[in-house]
């Protein structure tokens, strides 16, 4: 049997002999049908023609993407740490090159995803790594299409994964987005992995909050408030979102205070 991935979102579903009739991930409001119709590949010819590579982001901190790009074209980072290494959200080429690569660095201890948009080949990265639990925010749970004996569903607004490494609910995009505090990160100033719960836009010293990007559909000014709020405890001068350019490299916790608060008076009509 094959394992089907859906070709605009990257999502991966359980091995079947035909593809999935649709892909409700793409059919929600927060994403999109092709406009030529949905279309699926597989894992095996995902394999053929794509590659991933794995750069350092910065000291204890890899970077993995696919390339050629596919689907959404997010990375996953991978957390270095004394006692074991968290995977970052998670993308859906996985194939034996990946995985004896990040074997030297250390192996994948343990899962954490932003939101249903970057499940992918989760199962299979988690089965590639000796079962490493996958850890999900419980009130994403619905937007999970390959259920998988390793997802843990956490609960509440925080969880710590030891190491200095806390994830943190954030909603907003999704009733469970989560965004991951790396304490050890920026030489020990503290980094934010925010997948695109919170967006790092053009002008590198802001970010944004939205319900859905490609749609551009925005979120209401409490759902922001919250997400600001969320993060506000805990110190971070970088935060890097789901691609190579979205950065905010330095005082990165005042951007999103500020943002947060432009964005507030925009979508009020007052005056920023």
């Amino acid at each position: 049997m094959d394992t089907f991935i859906c070709v605009t979102c990257g999502t991966g579903y359980p091995p079947a002999n035909t593809p999935p009739d649709h892909c409700p991930i793409c059919e929600d409001d927060r994403q999109y049908v092709n406009p030529n119709g949905q279309t699926w590949t597989t894992l095996a010819a995902l394999r053929a023609d794509h590659a991933n590579q794995i750069t350092e982001v910065e000291p204890g901190l890899m970077g993995v993407q696919t390339d050629p790009r596919f689907a959404i074209g997010q990375r996953a980072l991978l957390v270095q740490g004394p006692e074991g290494n968290v995977l970052w959200d998670c993308i859906s080429l996985v194939d034996d090159d990946t995985v004896k690569a990040l074997g030297a660095l250390g192996g994948v201890d343990a899962v954490a995803i932003s939101h249903p948009h970057f499940y992918s080949s989760m199962a299979v990265w988690s089965r590639a790594f000796g079962g490493a639990p996958i850890y999900l925010h419980e009130s994403n749970r619905d937007w999970v299409m390959r259920p998988d004996e390793h997802i843990v569903y956490w609960s509440g607004e925080t969880t710590s994964l030891g190491q200095g490494v806390t994830l943190i609910r954030c909603g907003g995009h999704f009733p469970g987005s989560t965004v991951l505090h790396w304490a050890d990160g920026a030489e020990g100033r503290g980094v934010l992995l925010t997948g695109d719960t919170i967006y790092v836009v053009s002008d590198t010293r802001y970010v944004t909050f939205m319900y859905s990007y490609p749609n551009l559909i925005p979120l209401p000014a409490e759902s922001v408030q919250k997400i600001a709020a969320a993060v506000e405890p805990y110190a971070f001068d970088r935060l890097y979102a789901a691609w190579p350019e979205r950065v905010v490299r330095r005082d990165a916790k005042a951007a999103v205070r500020r943002s947060a608060e432009r964005y507030i008076a925009a979508i009020e009509g007052r005056a920023f």
